[in-house]
């Protein structure tokens, strides 16, 4: 009776005791001294091959700075001078401690290439490019300190796409092409197509009853917020979100395609000038459509060619939610690309193009124009 009277108390104790033991992990910066052994072995249970190194490395920073230790490394081929970020682990169970290879160090790398993209866009972009840099800045910012935050809020991940979008149409066009009336027209179609698409995306993860915890991300998103995050309002967010890009060079391409219209041909009715602005855009169509798919299809190569050597069938692999997700993604936003053409079209004829006197109208212009118009449709 003593004895169970004592694990009682002392088992809760014990356990609490348990639970907040954690292994005590840092990361810090080192560099590979020396390669000591290099041989291809199989991974343990696999007839796979990898490389394993054993390597002898200098800590660069923390409070083991300028010690060397040697670590055994099956990661990422590493050689001498290499920089890379080593993992300190000491296991709170028995104090017993190792090391690994966390990353190597890219950020040298990363910061070349931004460089290089810079320049390359100021020096042929030019005043337009540094526009282009100032919305790319802007947008990222909206992302990171409003659409970041108020998803973990427990805000509405729908609404909030729908008012982020929104803002970051407004903040990057006005400052990439400036205030004015074909901006303003562009600005206006973009956030007529996103409110559409956010109720066509809304709809079709409905119909096709997907959770949103397609990718292993969404999973420890879900578990780190302890299920208080909407996943599937994300998966929804992210769909808008990842339009816009696409969006942009739409919109504002049918706006200034019809002041551009209007400015060579004044005398043509707004109805003439809808038609041939609509005419460009479905050119611009067949190519974006096709960009957007194959972008989507190169993200998920990896993917694909797993499931290519699937015993399964094709109905069954595209019905897998990893799937339906990315083709529902396809599918939502190209509807979305489509839809920008007339209603961004729509909206810069009626603010752009002036209402013209019929009686006044070049009657004899218009009738050449419409017969090679007649003439190229023909054939």
């Amino acid at each position: 009776m003593f004895a169970l009277v004592f694990c009682s108390l002392t088992l809760p104790v014990f356990a609490e005791q348990t639970e907040l033991l954690q292994d005590t992990v840092t990361t810090v910066k080192a560099e590979v001294r020396e390669v000591l052994t290099q041989e291809t072995k199989n991974v343990p249970g696999t007839d796979v091959t990898s490389l394993y190194q054993t390597l002898s490395v200098k800590i660069l920073e923390g409070e083991e700075a300028g010690r060397i230790i040697t670590l055994e490394n099956d990661y990422a081929k590493l050689e001498v001078g290499d920089v890379f970020y080593l993992r300190h682990t000491i296991r709170a169970a028995d104090a017993s401690e190792y090391y690994s290879v966390d990353e190597p160090y890219r950020l040298p790398a990363l910061l070349f290439f931004t460089i290089l993209f810079v320049v390359l866009v100021l020096a042929v972009g030019g005043l337009q490019g540094i526009r282009g840099l100032l919305s790319l800045v802007g947008s990222v910012l909206v992302i990171l300190y409003v659409l970041l935050p108020a998803f973990l809020a427990g805000f509405s991940p729908i609404l909030v796409s729908i008012l982020v979008s929104s803002c970051i149409i407004v903040i990057g066009s006005y400052i990439t092409h400036g205030f004015n009336k074909t901006t303003s027209s562009a600005v206006l179609g973009m956030i007529v197509t996103v409110v559409i698409t956010g109720i066509l995306a809304m709809v079709a993860v409905s119909a096709t009853h997907l959770t949103g915890f397609g990718s292993e991300e969404a999973v420890y998103l879900n578990l780190n917020a302890r299920g208080t995050i909407d996943i599937l309002g994300i998966l929804l967010g992210g769909i808008m979100i990842g339009l816009l890009g696409v969006l942009y060079d739409v919109a504002i391409g049918q706006a200034i395609s019809v002041e551009e219209l209007h400015q060579i041909a004044p005398h043509v009715s707004r109805r003439k000038i809808f038609t041939r602005a609509i005419r460009i855009g479905r050119e611009h169509i067949g190519a974006l459509v096709n960009t957007l798919a194959i972008a989507y299809v190169g993200a998920s190569l990896p993917l694909l060619l797993l499931f290519s050597q699937s015993d399964s069938s094709i109905s069954m692999i595209l019905n897998r939610e990893i799937f339906a997700t990315e083709i529902i993604r396809i599918l939502v936003g190209s509807s979305g690309l489509v839809l920008a053409v007339p209603i961004t079209t729509l909206l810069a004829v009626l603010m752009l193009v002036k209402v013209q006197n019929p009686k006044n109208e070049a009657v004899g212009v218009v009738r050449n124009e419409e017969e090679v118009l007649a003439h190229f449709h023909h054939h």
